[in-house]
């Protein structure tokens, strides 16, 4: 299988394959890896291979995709489980309803049961399934389980208890929401283009993996974007619920986070753990993407989790 480059990123090289699934809005688009693809013995010393029929079911985040997840795919594969990492609806090459009546879709109740539908679909065999949110990600997967997806662990990375806290973050999110509402997603990317410009970081990346961030964000729908914007800014906390299911469900949970994360607090991810009798990991030299940032020592917390929860 391919490995990873120098550089982690959406671009980095891996063995999957671009597939379709059954989607409530359409075809949901996902890069899989079937685990028999890959080594007999995982990359990690010391590590025990789990069920092979496994499920790694990897949600992104808001303006995401599957190739967020570039970096992880064939380690988890070569671990003996499958990574599955979709589009949510409306992003990129997911598609979803596209009207401004539409936006309550993408809120994370309502996209959990879009997911809760998927997980039945690919535990319809009896595998087991396991998900991962990141961000965004991690309150959609938080509504599947709250729709009754039958799953045996869930990871939360990144993600928080509820509304994004005041910070950078939320205030581009406050700030970007009417120009978005008024002018359109082509228009906002090329603000975004314009900001950016300016941005030493943004422009020492490769210009393939700009071009990238640009095309998935204007082929993402108006009303997802904007949908989901305001589930970041006004989803409750739903943490004491969550906990309850997951007891119901028998399930572990981890919650995990780059150390500089910029979204959510550290500290508020961990009081998170808490109350959901949670691991709690937090991931070095990453901020709110470790799994582009730090994929190694993002694996080396996932993998062996994972591999106990499966045993």
């Amino acid at each position: 299988m391919s490995t990873a480059s120098a550089a982690p990123s959406q671009l980095s090289p891996h063995g999957a394959t671009r597939v379709d699934l059954p989607g409530r809005y359409g075809p949901i688009a996902a890069l899989r890896i079937p685990p028999s693809t890959g080594p007999s013995t995982p990359p990690m010393a010391g590590a025990q291979t789990s069920d092979p029929a496994a499920i790694a079911l990897l949600l992104p985040g808001f303006t995401g995709s599957k190739e967020d997840f570039a970096p992880l795919l064939d380690r988890i594969a070569d671990a003996g489980i499958e990574p599955i990492a979709i589009d949510l609806p409306g992003q990129y090459e997911s598609p979803g309803p596209d009207s401004p009546d539409d936006e309550d879709a993408y809120l994370p109740e309502s996209l959990g049961q879009v997911i809760a539908e998927l997980i039945g679909k690919l535990a319809a065999d009896g595998r087991p399934v396991l998900v991962l949110g990141h961000s965004y990600g991690g309150l959609v997967a938080r509504g599947a389980v709250l729709a009754g997806a039958s799953i045996v662990g869930l990871t939360l990375m990144d993600s928080g208890p509820g509304e994004l806290p005041a910070g950078r973050q939320r205030s581009t999110l406050d700030l970007g929401e009417p120009y978005l509402r008024e002018h359109g997603v082509e228009a906002a990317q090329l603000l975004r283009e314009q900001l950016d410009a300016g941005d030493p970081a943004w422009m020492g990346k490769p210009e393939e993996l700009r071009d990238f961030f640009r095309e998935r964000f204007v082929r993402s729908t108006a009303a997802g974007l904007l949908g989901m914007s305001r589930g970041l800014r006004g989803e409750p906390d739903r943490v004491a619920k969550l906990a309850r299911a997951m007891r119901s469900l028998k399930a572990p949970c981890l919650v995990v986070c780059g150390v500089a994360d910029d979204a959510w607090p550290v500290a508020a991810q961990r009081d998170m753990a808490e109350r959901l009798d949670a691991d709690f990991a937090v991931v070095a030299n990453a901020g709110h993407a470790p799994n582009t940032e730090n994929p190694d020592e993002l694996l080396a917390t996932l993998l062996p989790t994972w591999h106990t929860w499966l045993r």
